[in-house]
């Protein structure tokens, strides 16, 4: 798959590199930026291994993950980092993370726009879902203010910090989905 470069009014979305990993080791290695996802913060090998990975599914083909490094538009420095995985059915489910400097600026809202755009308009997918942690209200925000309808709660989705712990979910159809201003995406599959 050619790589994809949506981008917004203030962020863009690039393929992640091997320079990349001091950058993300500050989001994923950093208690507080952590403290809602489904893991742990990760060791500077760990961050190795998920960039590596990235990496690697970024040559596949077909591709079903698409692990991309987020950043100002215009600039290069990741301050974030968001999945998108395919699964059958023309959906995917994706998931992010910015560095908490980033954090309250409407960056998010506008990552999982980037994400939808990715989705919808170059992938083709019907449905794309979300999940996140019960007590991080700002993700609620972040997934509603995006269009993003709540679904329902998974019931001992996740085992973190020694303990099982529910997701709420989230979803949007590609019909529902009106891009936000300034949105620039890559051109559909075939296109």
């Amino acid at each position: 798959m050619t790589p994809v470069h949506p981008a917004g009014p203030r962020l863009a979305l690039r393929e992640v590199e091997p320079e990349d990993a001091e950058a993300l080791l500050a989001i994923y290695g950093d208690p507080e930026a952590t403290r809602h996802l489904s893991f742990e913060p990760r060791t500077p090998a760990q961050v190795e291994l998920i960039i590596d990975r990235s990496i690697g599914s970024a040559r596949e083909d077909p591709r079903t993950e698409y692990c991309l490094a987020v950043t100002r538009l215009g600039e290069h420095r990741l301050i974030g980092y968001a999945r998108l995985a395919t699964e059958p059915q023309q959906a995917a489910t994706i998931g992010f993370a910015l560095h908490p400097a980033e954090w309250g600026k409407g960056l998010g809202t506008e990552t999982v726009h980037l994400l939808c755009a990715l989705a919808f308009n170059t992938l083709g997918l019907h449905r794309i879902w979300a999940a996140r942690s019960p007590l991080n209200e700002a993700s609620a925000r972040t997934l509603l203010r995006a269009g993003m309808t709540e679904d329902g709660r998974i019931r001992d989705h996740v085992f973190v910090r020694g303990a099982w712990r529910d997701s709420i979910t989230y979803s949007i159809l590609e019909h529902e989905w009106t891009a936000i201003d300034g949105l620039k995406t890559s051109p559909g599959p075939g296109a």
